[in-house]
Parts: structure tokens; sequence; C-alpha cells
């Protein structure tokens, strides 16, 4: 089927729709797949020096065990040409904290480097990771191995330095709970000044048991714009929604505005019923030409992947109006 890529599907709402989803959705199914697999979710975006866009997709095989594998598109739709072969597997001989696989990418081209830089969650017998590796290509890695340790995912670098130092977003679980910190580093392979830079809220909020980073950051004049998912405990299981939050550019673990309600949240067929109801998971973005449109894509009830598209001036502006501005009392707590 060839997509339209100007159609796009507004579900009936009374808000305001901020991302909207692509008439084509789901745009990558299972069933797409070259080889035998269980489903395709939470993949990693960017595009390529000749346009193309490249998901780098999360793959359930039928073990319950993920690894990556990479589909490119001229138009970030349809036509999508998908390696015949997993393009990034566990590798538990040399990482072994890869041993129950590796998961949810975010990419992040960085000029200085030249390379883009993948960080992923590596399943270790401890719990949840953050690794990294390095590619110019997608087809050959140069890999870190884990750079924070169980229990941490939901990762994404910043595409340059701060004062110096490369700055890394991540989710780890602490006695504090499961908020989005930050660290620095020299290297990108020893990490420290660990901030904490949001915190999931508390009582009956939307994203009141945990919060964590979706796609990396993007940078505007006003800011770092992030995109987080937000998760409340139901009597029917968790519930995964999107937030916004906008924080300083050179100082990115300063929050400046964060939305009080969500903007994008589980509706259609295929977000709602999956191997996991009601999830909306981002991991990945693409910007138009015209450096306001992004292109969101995003994992669906975990079995599927969607593109939701939106307007960097309406989400800043919609956070004028529905932000409020964080302040804690320890700022290095």
């Amino acid at each position: 089927m060839t997509a339209d890529d100007t159609v796009l599907m507004k579900p009936a709402t009374t808000y305001e729709s901020l991302l909207i989803r692509h008439a084509a959705n789901p745009i990558l199914t299972a069933r797409d797949w070259p080889y035998t697999i269980n489903s395709v979710f939470n993949a990693g975006a960017t595009l390529l020096e000749d346009g193309t866009t490249l998901l780098l997709c999360r793959v359930e095989d039928r073990r319950g065990l993920s690894h990556l594998c990479a589909a490119r598109s001229q138009n970030g739709v349809d036509g999508w040409e998908i390696d015949r072969e997993p393009t990034l597997t566990p590798s538990p001989d040399h990482y072994p904290e890869e041993i129950w696989g590796i998961e949810d990418p975010r990419i992040t081209f960085v000029p200085e480097l030249q390379q883009y830089v993948v960080t992923y969650t590596s399943y270790s017998r401890g719990g949840p990771g953050v690794s990294l590796a390095l590619t110019k290509d997608f087809r050959s890695f140069e890999r870190y191995g884990v750079i924070m340790p169980p229990d941490d995912k939901d990762s994404a670098l910043l595409p340059r330095r701060i004062d110096g130092c490369w700055a890394l977003i991540h989710r780890p679980m602490t006695t504090l709970g499961s908020h989005m910190w930050i660290s620095y580093s020299p290297d990108l392979r020893y990490w420290g000044r660990h901030r904490l830079m949001l915190e999931a809220r508390r009582g009956a909020w939307w994203d009141a048991n945990k919060i964590g980073l979706s796609p990396p950051p993007i940078e505007t004049s006003r800011g770092w714009l992030v995109f987080y998912h937000g998760v409340r405990h139901t009597p029917s299981g968790c519930l995964y929604r999107l937030g916004l939050a906008l924080f300083d550019l050179e100082n990115p673990a300063k929050c400046l505005l964060r939305g009080d309600s969500w903007i994008f949240g589980p509706e259609a067929e295929y977000e709602r019923h999956g191997d996991v109801d009601d999830v909306v998971f981002p991991c990945g973005y693409t910007m138009a030409p015209d450096g306001d449109t992004i292109n969101l894509y995003y994992g669906a009830a975990d079995c599927f992947i969607a593109l939701a598209r939106a307007s960097v001036r309406s989400l800043l502006t919609w956070l004028d109006t529905n932000g409020t501005c964080e302040r804690r009392r320890d700022p290095n707590r």
C-alpha cells in the first residue's frame, strides 16, 4: 500500500490535539518483517545524510528476548526496506549485561564526532541498564558496553557538550522513585555529576507513578523541548501517556516549564490492545525540512510502530498556556 504522506487521521476529541496520528498507522508490524518475530515497537529514529529515514526498531522474538533491526524509508511512512537479519544483537559472551536482550534505542547524531550515538537498554540478570554504541552507517557498531548499571533505562545523549562535558538523560530506579536524571561525562564512558531533573508526581496525577524520557530532547531557541512518558497505575494495569517539559539550554537540569496535563495517550485500537494494552511509547523523531514539523515514531501496545506529527511552535505555545514553572527546594537533590 502506498500511503499519502499528507493524509493524517485526527480522532474526534474534546481537547486540543497537538499530535496527529498518521492515517497509515500502524506503519510497521511483525507482518512486515523478513524473518519470524513476535512484535516490533519502540524505535529510535534519525535522518541519514541522503534524507532517508532510518528506524532502529526493537524487535522481540518468540522467546521473548529483544534485538535491534534497522528499517529505511524514503518518505518515513511506507516503502520500508528492512534489514534481512538483525542489525544489532545481544552479545552476552562479551557483554554479559545483554544476556536477556537489548531494547528501546534512542539515536543522537553528534556533529563533533560525525557519528550517531545509540543508547539502549541492556537487560541483565540484575535488571535493565543503559548501554551505548557508536556507528557511522548502522552496519557496524563500536560498543562501549554498560554505562549506567541496573536499574536504569530511558536514556538519550544530548547532541553537544554542556560546559565541556557530554550530557545523558536517563531514568534510574532509586529509593526516591522513578524520576528523570541527568549525568555528565568527559568521554562517554565515565559518568558523574548526577542531578535529578524531573520528578514523577504523586497521588492521582497522570504521571504519578513513574516517568521517563521518550525521544531525545529537541533543541529550540527557548530551550530543550522534551517529550516524556508518564505512567499511572490503574485497577486494570499501567496506563502510558506523553507529557511535555522545557529545560534550560545551558543548564539542562533546570526545568523551565512542565505541562500539567498529558498531550497524547492511547486512543486508537492499535494503541489500546496488544501485548501490553494502553501504551504509547516514542523513542525517536525526525524533523521535517521546515524546521518545525516533528515526525514522532512511537511504539503502540508493545506490538506496532506508529507515526504522529506535531509542530514545535504549537508545542511551545501550549506549554506557555498550560505549563507551570518547576521549582525544587534543593536543586541538587
